[in-house]
């Protein structure tokens, strides 16, 4: 939500009583109405952040013998405000819903939708709490190849595609500061999914239980596993297909490693040149037909080249050689360099109408 408020035309960026009434008269008219419209029929309310997701208001107040709190003098201290704003509002919003129950109804169910969510956020917290506390027991186990260091800045948890190519980087890896996470299949697109269903996702479900710092609203750098997760997929057009649904995930789901640059693509070659030289055999990677081109053109006829079709064809050595180990692989950083383009982005090529 974004509420601004006003009075006698300060910015009360701190909130203050005239908030606090606003939110009290809005969070009952909204339950009132969501039992007598049949929207909601739980014992429980639905809370003060499930009917004011995605609001916008601004309140505006002009009162004599202001008080104002704190350091900053931005929040509004008068006791009196409060029960005027609450009720006003509950007087006009009640009045309002009245008199357009299609538009009430409409507000109601996406505030239905939000309870699920946080009901949803609520069952990841329990289920990244019990991969904590109870390492012996979760649905990691067999799935999620820990490393044996427990420093997370100098931690790296590749999350790759395909069983097959995580055998060969569970063979390739450093054992003390790499993880393997290996999804079957392709991602779930999360643009277009509820956080309910996000978490439903088993393959998601991992990535957040192997974090360890939770999702949405509730996500933490501070309690992240690994200080950096890097995505392994094949060289070609499914694996680029995969390195978008992840990516999508992580800008709407755990947006701060995005912007705190801690998620990366590995870059694995497309292509291995051999040729014999004298009683030994010398060979060269390529990341793209371009180089493949100059390193053909420059070794002549004798060039074997072979093609990798994915991950799974590589061996571990010439996985950790070229794309696992620090002192010689490349590594590709993910940026947010304009957010506005950024969200237009991710919304107009992975939702519902692309």
């Amino acid at each position: 939500d974004s509420i601004n408020s006003f009075v006698n035309c300060i910015n009360t960026v701190e909130g203050g009583q005239h908030e606090t009434g606003f939110k009290t008269a809005h969070t009952r008219v909204m339950n009132e109405y969501a039992r007598k419209l049949g929207v909601w029929k739980q014992k429980t309310n639905l809370t003060g952040d499930d009917v004011r997701e995605g609001l916008m208001a601004v309140i505006n107040l002009r009162m004599k013998n202001v008080e104002f709190e704190g350091q900053t003098k931005t929040k509004l201290g008068n006791p009196e405000a409060r029960g005027a704003v609450e009720d006003v509002v509950m007087r006009h919003l009640t009045a309002f819903m009245e008199e357009n129950p299609k538009t009430a109804k409409s507000i109601l169910d996406k505030a239905a939708r939000a309870a699920k969510a946080r009901s949803a956020a609520r069952k990841a917290r329990d289920a990244i709490r019990t991969s904590k506390t109870s390492r012996g027991s979760t649905s990691l186990d067999g799935k999620l190849t820990r490393c044996s260091s427990r420093r997370p800045e100098e931690c790296e948890l590749f999350i790759v595609e395909g069983d097959s190519a995580g055998g060969s980087a569970k063979q390739a890896r450093d054992r003390k500061t790499q993880a393997i996470l290996p999804l079957k299949g392709k991602p779930l697109n999360t643009e277009k999914a509820t956080l309910a269903k996000v978490i439903d996702n088993k393959e998601i479900l991992s990535i957040v239980q192997s974090l360890g710092a939770n999702i949405g609203s509730e996500f933490s750098l501070e309690d992240a596993n690994y200080g950096r997760v890097i995505v392994l997929a094949d060289a070609d057009d499914d694996g680029a297909h995969i390195r978008c649904l992840l990516l999508t995930f992580f800008y709407r789901f755990m947006r701060p490693l995005l912007t705190a640059g801690r998620i990366f693509i590995a870059q694995p070659p497309l292509f291995k040149v051999t040729r014999k030289v004298k009683t030994r055999t010398e060979s060269k990677y390529a990341w793209s037909q371009q180089e493949l081109t100059s390193v053909t053109g420059k070794w002549g006829n004798g060039a074997v080249v072979q093609r990798f079709k994915g991950l799974g064809e590589m061996d571990p050595d010439q996985l950790w050689e070229t794309t696992m180990n620090p002192s010689t692989r490349t590594l590709l950083r993910v940026n947010i360099e304009d957010a506005a383009s950024a969200e237009r982005q991710v919304t107009v090529l992975m939702g519902s109408r692309a």
